[in-house]
């Protein structure tokens, strides 16, 4: 199952990669638009924005487990096209050992400071129980999250996308039945939301570290494999560590602008929760296409096959906006219809908050997936200086004039606006890098 990315015709090759990619994360996303949509539906619009609420917050936690991702993936890549299967494995383990520690961490941490970070978002009293509850239950399951996020990294660097794509298929639907029993049929409430994810989360977590474990059991190698190494502990953390700061920024700043969206009333939040539900889908599937991308750069670095770079680049351009298409027609065409698969037709409010939020955002895919494709080269050739770069231009601007714009309009369409002027900032900054990039190369 293990490919290498650095032999046959680019786009045939990265295409074959990335799709199965693109499926993984719509059904990575299933799990958390199937707690939406159980809580709005069948709970009511209060638990639809404490998911809301909640889910600024959990995005913290991902932020660290998907720099843990990247870093362990773009080195395993770049060892493996360079066929040095001994420090490779070195890599994971160490990862491995790093990660659980952070993790640890996080979940000290997060059991200590999460009701005081939904103070700090202006949560609403009605929804603040709700919120804690349901962010309680969700770090006790930090660990699965962790180390499904390692094992998938390890997945992509081998070159191996499939599957990944078959346990979250298999989770994510298990996840929605699951999410129905517990709230339907056993009246759990907003607990039974978030145990459902829980266990969905460990199944998966446990059945993709055993199978990655047993495949690098059957790579051989002639010398025996350190089990940890601090000198690859820093080659990681040199790509994780800038992941984890703009992932960890972004949520901050998502945080700071659900704040003054929480200052418009339940039925505004409740809007943009379902709404960006959707929205994430879209910008999610991008990045993971992205870090498919990171994966093919990596390897073809690690072999010093520079050309094949730039080709990688061309044709995951041509990729992600053949998936805009039909996002942007879903979302302006028929945005009314998918909402409403979140809350019933008397939320009014809430759902013209989130028809106008997708029609603002939906045209500018066509920008933001190509920063996510440059953003890939830069962080598959280490280039992650440049990478922090546009994506911190990207996320100030947004937070900045979400406040501005909101104060100017004196509504949340103000809000909506900021993301299309940082999006399209950011990816003219990062396609300069990634010009930069290819001629220090000399791809």
């Amino acid at each position: 199952m293990n490919k290498d990315l650095t032999q046959g015709e680019p786009r045939k090759v990265l295409w074959a990669f990335c799709l199965p990619m693109f499926g993984s994360i719509v059904f990575q996303q299933l799990y958390n638009i199937a707690d939406s949509l159980v809580a709005g539906k069948f709970i009511g619009e209060r638990a639809l924005a404490a998911v809301g609420n909640s889910y600024n917050i959990t995005l913290i936690f991902i932020a660290f487990a998907f720099g843990c991702n990247i870093g362990c993936s773009v080195i395993v890549s770049q060892l493996f096209g360079a066929k040095d299967y001994r420090t490779m494995k070195s890599s994971v383990y160490t990862a491995l050992i790093a990660s659980g520690v952070l993790c640890a961490a996080l979940m000290l941490g997060g059991l200590a400071s999460c009701d005081t970070l939904l103070r700090l978002m202006k949560t609403q009293p009605e929804v603040m129980a709700d919120s804690a509850l349901y962010l309680d239950i969700y770090i006790w399951g930090l660990p699965f999250l962790f180390f499904y996020n390692i094992a998938t990294g390890i997945f992509s660097a081998l070159g191996d996308s499939r599957t990944p794509f078959l346990f979250l298929a298999l989770s994510s639907t298990a996840n929605i039945l699951i999410d129905i029993l517990f709230v339907k049929g056993f009246s759990m409430g907003i607990a039974g939301v978030a145990w459902a994810t829980f266990l969905c989360q460990g199944a998966s977590c446990i059945l993709s570290l055993a199978l990655v474990l047993k495949r690098l059991r059957d790579i051989r190698t002639e010398t025996k494999v350190l089990v940890f190494s601090w000198s690859l502990l820093g080659k990681i953390a040199v790509v994780a560590i800038p992941s984890i700061l703009q992932q960890s920024f972004i949520s901050v700043g998502n945080m700071l602008i659900q704040g003054r969206i929480n200052s418009f009333g339940v039925s505004v939040a409740a809007g943009y929760s379902a709404a960006v539900k959707l929205n994430n889908l879209v910008i999610t599937s991008f990045t993971t296409i992205g870090n498919g991308i990171s994966n093919f750069a990596a390897q073809n670095l690690g072999a010093a096959r520079f050309g094949r770079i730039r080709e990688g680049f061309r044709a995951g351009w041509r990729l992600v906006w053949c998936l805009c298409v039909p996002f942007c027609i879903a979302y302006v065409a028929f945005g009314r219809y998918l909402l409403l698969l979140f809350m019933d037709r008397s939320s009014q409010t809430a759902l013209q908050t989130g028809r106008e939020f997708l029609w603002i955002l939906s045209p500018f895919y066509f920008v933001v997936s190509v920063k996510l494709v440059a953003d890939g080269i830069l962080r598959g050739t280490s280039a992650m200086g440049q990478f922090m770069v546009a994506t911190f231009t990207d996320l100030i601007l947004r937070v900045v004039l979400s406040f501005l714009l909101s104060g100017w309009t004196g509504s949340a369409l103000g809000i909506w606006c900021s993301w299309p002027v940082g999006w399209t900032i950011a990816t003219g900054m990062s396609l300069f890098f990634y010009r930069r990039a290819c001629r220090r190369l000399g791809a």
